[in-house]
């Protein structure tokens, strides 16, 4: 098993900034991507970022120039920085990691997500 706790969520004005962390912890042989994704009342989960063993990161688009995932493999932590946030930022954002285990088994794993309201 592999637990996700997340910290940074808050309220903030639209075009201040906000930066999200996540540690994994537990059973982990290797985490193949570790990301963030977000839900909004009545929307579904989307992705917002998410970083891939290699070093490859994919962004939203709408998000795409204003937030910025970092990864740190050795602390099995993932940083997500946001800037000049926006109302339609909000939601619940939940850190997300897909691992493998010693036999090549993938698992997918969620934290308990953290709330980010944008006021305008």
């Amino acid at each position: 098993q592999v637990q996700l706790v997340e910290s940074g969520g808050g309220l903030v004005q639209a075009g201040w900034s906000l930066r999200l962390s996540c540690a994994a912890s537990g059973s982990i042989f290797v985490i193949n991507a570790m990301g963030w994704y977000r839900q909004a009342p009545g929307k579904q989960r989307e992705l917002v970022a998410t970083t891939i063993s290699g070093g490859t990161t994919k962004y939203a688009d709408s998000v795409k120039g204003r937030f910025t995932i970092s990864r740190d493999n050795a602390k099995n932590t993932v940083v997500l920085q946001m800037n000049s946030l926006k109302p339609e930022d909000t939601a619940v954002y939940y850190c997300n990691a897909v691992t493998q285990n010693q036999v090549g088994v993938f698992f997918n794993y969620w934290g308990q997500g953290t709330q980010v309201t944008v006021s305008s």
